[in-house]
């Protein structure tokens, strides 16, 4: 364009008269109309070059990386080509380009819907998505330039609201990965009706009710609290087998004590001896001093209180 200026400057000097007292159309102002045709050619050649440098300008456009383009004609509409990267030309005046980022873009959308058991449920779905290319032309007639914004929300909440009605409110977590299959495969589909390609669907936040909420933690607590109670009574039980199996033990060893004695009573020597040593060991270790009686200690074992004590077993028809 700069150059077309240059050119149209020259041939506007040249088109003026070169004044001068000796030639025609000469003197210091020149002739009037030898002016009015310069002024006519130099606006022009000025027009001229303005209207080329819109020509030049406006008839090409560049689509950028993970861009398409689609041309809107004023005599036959829009064109049914989808022109894709780099640099592409058009009609001036004529053609208007729209271009469209085709790359994955991410939608969010938060509602709150109802479970099957009538729980009020909060969830929050996150979507990747992004136009089928080669359908931008029916895009733009039908959808504009921001068909995400007229038709996911409306699709992401009903769909959810579909899906989570299937579930009760413990499965919406205990099936959280066939929840969000759900919403995909089915959001999948009615986005596919307005050529609206879905790459991921998440679901990326589920919450209930303040009660439900409360209802759920009281019955947790009192689940525990039965668990708690019934390894109370394991407990219990294990402890009143325990004492009869000790009652039992000793009764036992009463009796085997009582056989043995009966039987022979060197037992009994045996066990004062056994007693007698216990505690000749501890007084041995006591700094005290101590006076006490032999007998008491079962120290005594080479006096007579093994043979009272014989004595009286024989005495005793119990012991026969």
């Amino acid at each position: 364009m700069a150059q077309q200026l240059k050119e149209a400057m020259a041939r506007l000097s040249r088109s003026m008269p070169k004044g001068g007292p000796n030639m025609p159309g000469g003197g210091g102002s020149g002739g009037p109309g030898g002016a009015a045709a310069a002024a006519a050619s130099a606006t022009g050649a000025l027009l001229g070059a303005a209207l080329l440098g819109y020509g030049a300008f406006n008839s090409v456009y560049t689509v950028q990386g993970g861009h398409r383009a689609v041309v809107f004609n004023r005599v036959t509409g829009m064109k049914q080509h989808v022109y894709g990267e780099g640099l592409n030309f058009n009609i001036p005046w004529f053609e208007w380009p729209y271009v469209y980022d085709i790359r994955t873009r991410p939608c969010n959308l938060q509602t709150l819907t109802g479970s099957k058991d009538l729980q009020m449920v909060t969830i929050g779905v996150r979507v990747l998505h992004k136009p089928n290319p080669s359908q931008l032309v029916w895009i733009y007639e039908h959808l504009g330039m921001n068909y995400d914004e007229r038709i996911l929300p409306s699709l992401m909440n009903e769909v959810a609201k579909a899906v989570v009605a299937r579930y009760n409110a413990n499965e919406l977590l205990t099936k959280r990965a066939q929840v969000s299959a759900d919403i995909s495969r089915e959001l999948s589909a009615r986005a596919a009706s307005f050529n609206v390609a879905l790459e991921d669907v998440a679901i990326t936040h589920l919450s209930f009710s303040p009660e439900y909420a409360r209802a759920v933690e009281a019955k947790q607590v009192a689940q525990q609290d039965a668990e708690r109670a019934k390894y109370v009574v394991i407990g219990a039980l294990q402890e009143k087998q325990t004492i009869i199996t000790k009652a039992r033990g000793e009764a036992e060893s009463a009796e085997l004590i009582g056989t043995a004695v009966r039987r022979n009573p060197g037992f009994m020597k045996l066990r004062r001896i056994d007693a007698a040593r216990d505690i000749a060991d501890i007084v041995s270790k006591s700094g005290n001093k101590i006076y006490l009686n032999a007998d008491t200690l079962l120290l005594n074992l080479m006096g007579d209180a093994d043979n009272k004590f014989e004595q009286s077993v024989t005495k005793k028809s119990g012991w026969r």
